[in-house]
């Protein structure tokens, strides 16, 4: 326990499952998602929807890529030791620093807190990666030295990105990010470090629980201040049952497959890894949405009922989608299972349309989608 030589662990090992340092590292995380809805609720709800979402995906891909980089490396070199434990809860403070940074990233385009919080966990990861090179050999060693080095110079980048002119900064993020997603696409094509498949899926099924479980949470309080303040029980009842109706399936649509069976090398995990974005994003942006419905409904927005639904609808139709690509797609068996989840996504738009009720009726085409899936599913298991 006390230190330990950091060699790649094996791809094969049986019962790799999330370890408790890695559901705190995940826990940490909620903060920075609940101020990136927060913040996304405020601009739906005042009627700036095209600067809350690419101000939301600016922020959240700054809270999905230190989860993605911590998640790989541990699947492969977790030692669990005191070193590396301690290299974790530094992360843990860069990770708390930046979503301490989030509304100013969002508000004003001032990145300097959050650029702080990425520079704390980049130094932490950059040198677990050079332990990992010391403990190692060959094309592997190799590896973890331009991991190391891609760190620092993206890093270099994020710190450079803080001087830019404001008018500049939001193509030059694109920039910096693009070569973020480079460096592991680049690395690995020398040598595959030994991530776990297994292990990831699960990791990436419980960052999936934790965004949903912040949209459940973000929705109740949004629900029960509503209540308290203006007592519209009626007029809230259909948009609750009907956000509850839409996280619940996203739950049970998502964990419908046996993802890890497909992840056999970097050919598809690089693409599924990357593609997650949408995912967490999606699915963190259904609460945010749940919220500015509840604030229509007591005339707290001053947003037409069209733009409300939408704010639920959007985000709900694109989870739908990005699970069938990312993930269903590659288990269905004939064109009604292939074509169950993308006509249900276009079918949630269409309750964008609904009036009052359309946050319901999304709802019950969620629900009607896990039915007709299992129905499915259940008909090919008899064949």
């Amino acid at each position: 326990m006390a230190y330990s030589p950091m060699t790649a662990r094996s791809r094969d090992e049986e019962h790799r499952a999330a370890t408790p340092l890695e559901l705190f590292f995940d826990l940490c995380f909620v903060v920075a998602i609940a101020q990136a809805g927060a913040r996304l609720v405020h601009a739906l709800a005042e009627g700036h929807p095209a600067a809350g979402v690419v101000g939301y995906f600016f922020v959240f891909f700054g809270v999905w890529w230190a989860w993605m980089n911590f998640t790989w490396f541990a699947s492969a070199y977790d030692v669990d030791d005191v070193p590396y434990r301690i290299a974790t809860l530094v992360q843990i403070v860069g990770v708390l620093v930046y979503a301490a940074g989030v509304s100013r990233a969002f508000d004003e385009n001032d990145w300097t807190v959050g650029v702080i919080g990425y520079v704390i966990m980049r130094i932490a990861l950059t040198a677990q990666w050079l332990r990992a090179a010391a403990g190692e050999q060959g094309a592997a060693r190799a590896a973890a030295l331009k991991y190391a080095a891609g760190l620092v110079i993206c890093q270099a980048g994020w710190v450079g990105l803080l001087f830019a002119p404001d008018d500049a900064k939001r193509w030059l993020f694109l920039v910096v990010a693009a070569a973020e997603l480079l460096v592991p696409a680049l690395t690995e094509r020398g040598h595959e470090t030994p991530w776990h498949a297994h292990h990831i899926v699960e990791r990436y099924g419980l960052f999936t629980i934790i965004v949903l479980g912040e949209t459940i949470a973000a929705a109740t309080v949004a629900v029960k201040s509503a209540i308290d303040e203006h007592e519209a029980l009626g007029l809230l009842l259909p948009i609750a049952g009907g956000g509850l109706l839409i996280v619940f399936a996203a739950w049970w649509i998502y964990f419908a497959v046996p993802m890890h069976e497909r992840l056999t090398s970097n050919r598809e995990a690089i693409p599924w890894g990357y593609g997650h974005l949408l995912i967490f994003a999606s699915g963190a942006a259904i609460g945010a949405g749940i919220e500015v419905a509840v604030e229509h409904a007591v005339g707290k927005a001053h947003i037409s009922q069209l733009a409300a639904n939408a704010a639920v609808t959007v985000p709900a139709a694109l989870f739908l989608l990005m699970v069938w690509l990312l993930h269903a797609r590659h288990f269905k068996r004939g064109p009604a299972q292939q074509l169950t989840l993308p006509v249900s996504a276009l079918a949630v738009l269409a309750c964008t349309w609904a009036g009052a009720y359309a946050v319901l009726c999304a709802g019950l085409v969620c629900a009607a989608t896990v039915a007709v899936g299992l129905t499915l599913a259940l008909r090919t298991t008899r064949r």
